[in-house]
């Protein structure tokens, strides 16, 4: 028995999700930037009650497609699934927030280095294109596509550099980081400078690997103090 709340209430709290936007049957990998980026917009917020079929009705999806996307958020721990209960959106606290941070910066440090090897032209290009999309979506207001593609980029950055586990790990971080990100949207306005993004490219590119590091670096510390200071503040309330 479906536990979940009812599909009216569902209908009331989805009501502003974007439709698919193309001709044909969506699938999982169509679906799942539409409900993070609602996510990170929160407009599936950590209090919503959101069910399967309620999600299926706004997409026009079936309840495998939906239910194959929430696996796929709560492999990233994004979305909590326990069974018999809602599904619910994370809220990593400060000091969730804290660790997750360095972490990112332990793999990331080794990551860019590893990264500058060999870096492939279409590996390059995918990222401009990436930091280029960022920049549109920042242009246009829209924040919560704007986190993602931020994330895409050190998710696309990292497996450049051809360890699979270490970017398996940084898999499991960049998604929480995110929703990090989209909790203090309001008083954050600027979650992560595109620019610096380019400029770690053109390190990348160079195989300068000082430099690469030294970027990456000082991009990851205006990513802590900006969170750590909002997320902290908000604590201390």
């Amino acid at each position: 028995m479906n536990t979940l709340v009812s599909h009216r209430h569902n209908r009331n709290v989805l009501a502003t999700l974007p439709l698919p936007g193309r001709i044909g049957k969506p699938s999982v990998d169509d679906i799942y930037p539409r409900i993070f980026d609602a996510i990170l917009e929160q407009r599936i917020a950590p209090a919503s009650r959101f069910t399967e079929e309620g999600l299926g009705d706004v997409f026009g999806v079936s309840r495998s497609i939906i239910r194959r996307v929430l696996a796929r958020l709560s492999h990233q721990q994004v979305v909590i699934l326990r069974p018999n209960h809602r599904p619910q959106v994370a809220a990593p606290d400060l000091e969730q927030t804290r660790q997750i941070l360095h972490a990112r910066r332990l793999a990331e440090q080794t990551l860019v280095r590893l990264a500058c090897k060999a870096p492939q032209p279409k590996d390059l290009q995918c990222l401009r294109d990436l930091v280029e999309r960022e920049r549109q979506c920042l242009d246009r207001g829209e924040r919560g596509p704007a986190i993602r593609l931020s994330g895409e980029f050190h998710l696309h950055l990292a497996a450049m550099a051809g360890n699979a586990p270490l970017t398996q790990f940084l898999g499991s971080l960049v998604p929480l980081t995110s929703l990090a990100l989209a909790r203090h949207e309001v008083k954050s306005r600027r979650h992560c400078a595109w620019q610096e993004h380019l400029a770690i490219v053109d390190a990348v590119e160079g195989r300068n690997v000082n430099e690469a590091v030294r970027l990456m670096d000082e991009h990851l510390d205006h990513l802590e103090q900006k969170l750590l200071l909002v997320a902290g503040a908000g604590s201390s309330k």
